[in-house]
């Protein structure tokens, strides 16, 4: 398929998981109605963004995969003929945690998952108390409708994860996430670090010629000192936005690509072509030393 209809559920979270899974079903039934094809969702939608804290009590909050909730989010897709991807919180083994992605294809098949590699660790952003950084590689999942590429929020700020999922065959580029701005922060910090956040995405889609879906969680969390800066959004392989959502608003929309954009793209701006993959092997180094 070339022309594939994708849904972006952006929404706001309780402590309830029932509350949360419930309303991400909703929005993909919305999404469906509208006639989305593939359906994301944001990062660790069952829950609120428990990262903010270390507590050992969160870990209670982790599943197994496949488990409950794929098992769940598996027969609504299948009903509905839509693939699903759900970001959940992993609980491999005693012990052993990650944050993960699920994908589901419409027929209801658990295609597998990708377990988010890089992990941040910044001020309400404790994720490496949490997650153990993923150890399954980049991964790609061919669905019914087209080849995805998935990666996780944190993953989106650098370019060679992009690269390589981009490289492995992947049609569309989907980050599921979960960022905001501190409300004690001033307007301009909070505009500057949303442009970047886009930005950086973008490019990924220009660099790779492929199109890219980014969907945030949205409202106030952390007793109103977090406040989830939505702004979900589609680019196509030039970087131009097919889709904004809103900074304020729960939304579900469903936004048109066209898959033969990417040979286009790739044919008039060749960037692959002109790669020189015999002169990057420094990129490997944490930093470029003198000898």
């Amino acid at each position: 398929m070339s022309k594939i209809q994708i849904g972006l559920v952006q929404m706001s979270c309780t402590s309830s998981r029932e509350e949360n899974m419930a309303k991400a079903i909703a929005g993909i039934r919305s999404a469906a109605a509208k006639g989305a094809q593939i359906v994301c969702l944001q990062e660790l939608f069952t829950s609120l963004y428990f990262c903010d804290v270390e507590d050992y009590e969160n870990f209670k909050l982790a599943e197994s995969i496949p488990g409950e909730s794929t098992d769940t989010l598996s027969k609504i897709a299948a009903e509905l003929n839509v693939v699903i991807i759900a970001s959940l919180f992993e609980k491999r083994t005693e012990g052993l945690y990650h944050n993960t992605t699920a994908v589901l294809d419409a027929d209801g098949t658990y295609l597998g998952k990708y377990r988010k590699m890089h992990i941040p660790d910044d001020p309400a952003y404790y994720e490496k108390f949490y997650f153990t950084p993923g150890d399954l590689g980049y991964k790609v999942f061919k669905t019914k409708y087209a080849t995805l590429g998935v990666l996780i929020c944190w993953d989106q700020w650098y370019p060679e994860a992009a690269r390589i999922t981009s490289l492995m065959g992947a049609e569309i580029l989907f980050y599921p996430t979960a960022i905001g701005w501190a409300t004690s922060q001033d307007e301009a910090t909070n505009t500057e670090q949303y442009n970047a956040w886009q930005t950086i995405q973008r490019s990924h889609a220009v660099a790779n010629g492929v199109h890219v879906v980014s969907v945030n969680r949205v409202g106030f969390e952390q007793n109103g000192a977090m406040k989830f800066w939505g702004g979900s959004f589609v680019s196509n392989p030039f970087g131009t936005l097919l889709y904004k959502a809103s900074h304020e608003e729960e939304e579900v929309t469903v936004v048109e690509i066209d898959t033969t954009k990417t040979d286009r793209y790739r044919t008039h701006w060749p960037f692959l072509r002109d790669r020189r993959i015999d002169s990057y092997q420094p990129i490997t180094k944490r930093f470029i030393d003198e000898d």
